[in-house]
C-alpha cells in the first residue's frame, strides 16, 4: 500500500525568509513552495530584445519595466510569484513595503518553455486575472515565430491576437509601443534545444 503525504505547508512570511537566501527562485502556491525552472539563452535573449526595447519606448514616461527579479504578489490566490516581465503604469504599489515585490501590473510578459507553457497559458493567466490593474498579457514562444497577445475589452472580456510571422509587428494596446518580431527574436536560435 502507498502512503500518500499531503505536502508540508508554509506562510507567507516562511517562505518570504526563506527565498531571501535561496540560491534559485521560488513560487509560493497557497502554502506550497515550488521551485521554478531556469531559463534557456533563447528565452533569456528575447526578453533582453523586449526589455531594451520597451525601455527606450516608454523612457520619461509615467511607466516602470520590470523583469523576473521582481515578485509579484497575487492576493486573491495566495501566490507569489515572479513573472518574465511587468510593465506597470504611474506608482508602483509594494507588498508590505517590500520593494522586492509588487502587486499592480499592467502588462504581463510570459516567455514560454515545453515546461511551463501549459501553466502560463491556463492557471496563472487566470491568477493574473484576478488584479484588477491587469490589461495586457503578452506569450512569446522561444521556438518559433509565435506571440499571443491578450488583451482586456472594456467589457472586461479577454480578446486574443496572433503574431506569427518575422515580419509581424507586436503593438501593444495599454501603452504606446510597437516591435517587429525580426527585432524581438534577433539572435535567437530556433534550432537549439530546451535541456
Amino acid at each position: 500500500m502507498v502512503v500518500q503525504t499531503k505536502p508540508l505547508l508554509y506562510s507567507p512570511e516562511d517562505y518570504l525568509k526563506l527565498e531571501e537566501t535561496a540560491e534559485f527562485k521560488h513560487e509560493y502556491r497557497d502554502g506550497e513552495i515550488i521551485p521554478m525552472t531556469g531559463g534557456t539563452t533563447n528565452h533569456n535573449q528575447i526578453l533582453v530584445n523586449l526589455c531594451a526595447h520597451l525601455y527606450f519606448a516608454l523612457r520619461k514616461q509615467n511607466y516602470r519595466v520590470f523583469t523576473s527579479d521582481v515578485r509579484l504578489w497575487i492576493p486573491d490566490y495566495r501566490l507569489y510569484t515572479y513573472p518574465d516581465l511587468m510593465v506597470i503604469r504611474g506608482d508602483v504599489s509594494y507588498h508590505e513595503n517590500r520593494t522586492d515585490t509588487v502587486f499592480n501590473p499592467l502588462v504581463i510578459v510570459e516567455v514560454l518553455s515545453k515546461s511551463t507553457e501549459n501553466y502560463d497559458r491556463g492557471d496563472k493567466f487566470k491568477f493574473y486575472r484576478s488584479i484588477p490593474e491587469f490589461q495586457e498579457y503578452i506569450l512569446i514562444d522561444q521556438y518559433q515565430y509565435s506571440v499571443e497577445q491578450f488583451i482586456k475589452t472594456e467589457t472586461g472580456r479577454w480578446q486574443l491576437n496572433f503574431y506569427e510571422s518575422a515580419d509581424s509587428i507586436l503593438t501593444l494596446s495599454t501603452v504606446e509601443f510597437q516591435m517587429n518580431l525580426t527585432d524581438l527574436y534577433e539572435q535567437v536560435n530556433f534550432e537549439q534545444l530546451e535541456e
